[in-house]
């Protein structure tokens, strides 16, 4: 070896000597991609050599296997560079993991060790036999907690999704072929998924505000994860704001200002992906133009934000059982590629790209309203109803909006709120040649029959047609 790599890495640590850090080190690269550390250089990788007694390789080595737990014993190899001595120490990832050093536990992660808390020592653990937290027994509940209904519910979804007939599988070989109990008690995924009535740990604030501090509307669930999906959705949905799009057809279409399918994803990856050992609880914010999903737990498997972005990464599952439970209900397509699927649908539904954050030992998920055009300007999709529609609806308006209107005045105005729904009564007065005042007066007949409403102010708001 005629040099040193460059700098020190995920994977490669310069050390002037060996002692307790450098032991650490090698323990770092043991819970993650395994590495090498070279003894005799600087931390800015600069050769100065070390010096090698007859029993030092072999006393270094015994110091390490007696101080890390699982054992680990690393390949040395004595370089040679400028002239000076370089002993090399390396370790590959370890399957057995975490591994540890006077009772701590490190992981390199980029070019540092990082000491690991209780729940990541946990993690560690449980992705090395290929388990997760929610398939372990739960001690505080036992299956009179939990609703025969919701669990024979979910069974004959299976069996339908399955093509399995109703006397081919009892309920109960299916729940145990599926790991719900362990020697006859309930885990942890169990409990979540089928709650009886009140459950402590699955707690989702979800809240409706017109600023950062005012909450016009808020609901608190505390039940089985499944109907925490439907009743989120339902709450998310009361509060978006609807366009009806008049084509001349005998029936409008509806368009929400969120797409719907983005909603429903994200609220299944919070349900499904968040760290139930938490104590904080899930929160939805909804605001004018903009929801805020908030999970505890932040990416789990060591996937960062511009991995899930880009897709690079391999998807890991926080709750493999809870995972399992909605796929196999219907509710989960695919796994791993839920990201990638919201911006894919923000994107073609014509609304400003969502953001993703790793924040407060959580994960934030933020989808907006906003409509966006790649080439500037009115969005797509709105110039194409404009200008497919607007013909059909001014011809159409008194057949299919203005069933119960008879002043011919009141049809000229709802045809102006057709073509701008932002349009002010001072314009509409005007272009109708008439006093602000009639007007006015109109536009408060065409409400009290229920077809208008004026959303927001007077300034800054806009018609929407009923």
């Amino acid at each position: 070896m005629k040099a040193l790599p460059k700098k020190e890495g995920q994977i490669m640590e310069f050390k002037a000597s060996f002692d307790n850090d450098a032991i650490e080190t090698l323990v770092a690269f043991s819970n993650a991609k395994g590495g090498t550390i070279y003894l005799g250089a600087t931390d800015k990788g600069k050769v100065q050599g070390i010096t090698l007694a007859k029993e030092s390789i072999q006393k270094w080595v015994n110091e390490i296997k007696t101080k890390t737990n699982p054992q680990i014993i690393p390949d040395t190899e004595v370089l040679t560079i400028g002239g000076k001595t370089i002993l090399a120490l390396s370790v590959p990832e370890y399957p057995i993991k975490p591994v540890s050093t006077r009772g701590k536990y490190f992981k390199r992660v980029v070019n540092s060790n990082h000491l690991l808390s209780i729940e990541e020592i946990a993690n560690e653990h449980l992705k090395t036999i290929n388990s997760s937290w929610d398939f372990y027994v739960d001690p505080n509940h036992s299956e009179s907690d939990l609703s025969k209904r919701k669990i024979t519910k979910f069974v004959n979804k299976i069996k339908q999704n399955n093509g399995i007939k109703q006397a081919e599988l009892s309920n109960e070989k299916i729940l145990n072929k599926m790991e719900f109990f362990r020697n006859g008690k309930i885990t942890f995924g169990a409990y979540l998924l089928f709650v009886k009535d009140y459950c402590a740990i699955s707690d989702v604030q979800v809240g409706r505000f017109k600023s950062d501090i005012t909450i016009i509307d808020s609901i608190s669930l505390n039940s089985d994860l499944f109907q925490e999906v439907d009743d989120i959705i339902a709450f998310i949905r009361k509060h978006l704001k609807i366009e009806y799009i008049i084509t001349g057809e005998p029936q409008r279409t509806e368009r929400f200002d969120y797409p719907l399918d983005a909603i429903r994803e994200v609220v299944i990856n919070m349900i499904v992906h968040r760290d139930y050992r938490d104590s904080s609880a899930s929160i939805i914010k909804i605001f004018d133009n903009r929801i805020e999903f908030y999970n505890p737990g932040k990416l789990y498997g060591g996937i960062t934000v511009q991995d899930l972005l880009s897709g690079n990464y391999v998807s890991k599952s926080r709750n493999k059982l809870i995972a399992r439970a909605f796929k196999e209900a219907g509710v989960i397509e695919r796994y791993g590629s839920g990201i990638m699927r919201i911006c894919k649908i923000c994107k073609e539904y014509g609304v400003r790209k969502p953001d993703f954050y790793e924040i407060s030992n959580g994960f934030q998920v933020i989808l907006y309203n906003e409509k966006v055009d790649q080439k500037g300007g009115m969005a797509t999709r709105e110039k194409s109803l404009v200008k497919n529609n607007v013909e059909n609806v001014t011809e159409n308006v008194t057949e299919n909006v203005t069933e119960n209107v008879t002043e011919n005045r009141e049809k000229k105005i709802l045809s102006l709120i057709v073509r701008n729904k932002n349009i002010s009564t001072t314009q509409i007065a005007e272009k109708m040649s008439v006093t602000r005042m009639t007007i006015h007066r109109d536009l408060e007949k065409l409400k009290s029959k229920g077809l208008i409403e004026r959303i927001g102010p007077a300034k800054g708001g806009y018609w929407r047609l009923l």
